[in-house]
């Protein structure tokens, strides 16, 4: 007889590749490159090649780790499992607070694109409400959803590169700038850190482990799928709006695609990239709030966060208790924030959330290796440099918010002895 308490295993390659596809390509590719490119300029590019390169050497490790320990919960488990109960409560809290306000911070730049003038708040909210209400009744239909989400991202961002090659009179000679070391390697570090959140997503798919089929095979495959087309993405975009607008461009506008389409002769595009700008957001913020609702079951299933949201819905098989109170916090922080800023913020937990699960891949035995020893390292030092690298304020904040964390652990500990 099957366990109610655990969540059902209904998701295949596709459809877990397509759930990280949805949360790095909707993250990033509208978000992300205005800020590295005022970090960097056109050495944003070589920012870009760090972000991939840490991203896969973290991906490589989640996937060792996934594939040993399939259950929900992604590194907060492996963290436990491997190193010990702080550990992995350092990463949970790292993976929960950080995303929770990039789900906020991706429901409003959702509305900023979708909603009329002085709406902006209650459309994010009622984003956030809907989206809720879909993963609710099931993981099939958040893949579903997100498989939509995904082939109208893609086609407008074809539909963009196609007007800017073919309408703007794009100029290879731009690409460069000032020269990729203008800024030096500090700024090519931090738009590495600030680009490095756009590919994040593919912890989404470990966090579902326990709702993948043949999670040893399927995990790994559908990580390594998903960054890759996700990697190639981000260069033909980043080499494309560099060509046509430059590096200046692309750091003052805050929505430099749109803008590079717009500039052209096919202008008539531009409507249609802002509307993939919207989708890309509510891909995004699905996959959030399904990633989130399984860290958090898995926190509260070792009362790392209240016990009461452990629950699973006998029918749906979800954590439906723990994507409903998700769901009222980040509607909460909407209703009184602006954090289209927390881009840096949310960075500083999930590149915590990395260090730990590279370390605790590093500690696995040769039996459980898929990977070399080497990855792991340059996966663990390459975090922390990125961290150092962050805006001071979001390095500020994050260690305010852990420190929270960890005065709250206390307690209950103090209590439970």
């Amino acid at each position: 007889m099957s366990n109610p308490q655990v969540l059902a295993r209904r998701l295949g390659t596709f459809d877990a590749s397509v759930i990280g596809l949805g949360s790095m390509i909707g993250a990033g590719v509208f978000a992300a490159f205005t800020p590295a490119a005022a970090a960097a300029g056109s050495g944003l590019l070589i920012g870009l090649v760090v972000a991939a390169v840490v991203a896969f050497c973290n991906a490589t490790s989640s996937a060792q780790l996934a594939a040993v320990y399939p259950t929900s919960g992604g590194t907060y488990v492996y963290g436990r499992e491997r190193l010990g109960p702080w550990s992995g409560f350092l990463a949970g809290w790292g993976f929960v607070i950080g995303k929770t306000a990039s789900a906020a911070a991706m429901a409003m730049t959702f509305a900023a694109y979708a909603a009329p003038a002085g709406w902006e708040r209650p459309v994010a909210i009622a984003a956030v409400i809907v989206l809720a209400a879909v993963n609710y009744h099931g993981v099939t239909r958040t893949a579903g959803l997100t498989r939509i989400l995904v082939m109208l991202v893609l086609a407008a961002l074809a539909i963009a590169v196609v007007a800017c090659w073919g309408g703007s009179s794009p100029d290879p000679a731009r690409i460069p700038g000032d020269g990729l070391l203008a800024h030096g390697w500090y700024g090519i570090l931090q738009s590495a850190g600030l680009l490095f959140f756009a590919f994040a997503g593919y912890a989404r798919i470990a966090t579902m482990g326990e709702e993948v089929r043949d999670p040893k095979r399927t995990i790994p495959r559908a990580i390594g799928i998903a960054l890759g087309i996700t990697i190639i993405v981000y260069a033909i975009i980043a080499v494309t709006l560099l060509a046509t607008i430059g590096p200046a461009g692309v750091a003052t506008n805050p929505t430099p695609l749109a803008v590079a389409v717009e500039t052209g002769t096919m202008s008539w595009a531009g409507p249609v990239v802002r509307a993939g700008a919207a989708v890309a957001a509510l891909g995004a913020l699905l996959a959030l709030i399904a990633g989130l609702g399984r860290t958090s079951l898995a926190m509260a299933r070792e009362h790392d966060l209240p016990h009461w949201l452990s629950a699973v819905h006998p029918r749906y098989k979800v954590p439906h208790r723990a994507e409903a109170t998700l769901a009222v916090v980040i509607c909460a922080i909407i209703s009184v924030a602006d954090l289209r800023g927390a881009i840096g913020f949310s960075s500083f937990g999930v590149l915590i959330y990395y260090l730990v699960a590279n370390i605790a891949a590093f500690t696995q035995p040769d039996t459980d290796r898929r990977y070399p020893k080497a990855l792991q390292v340059l996966g663990g030092l390459a975090c922390v440099a990125l961290i150092a690298t962050l805006p001071p304020l979001s390095v500020v904040l994050g260690i305010l918010m852990f420190a929270a964390g960890i005065i709250v652990r206390l307690i209950r500990l103090s209590r439970k002895s």
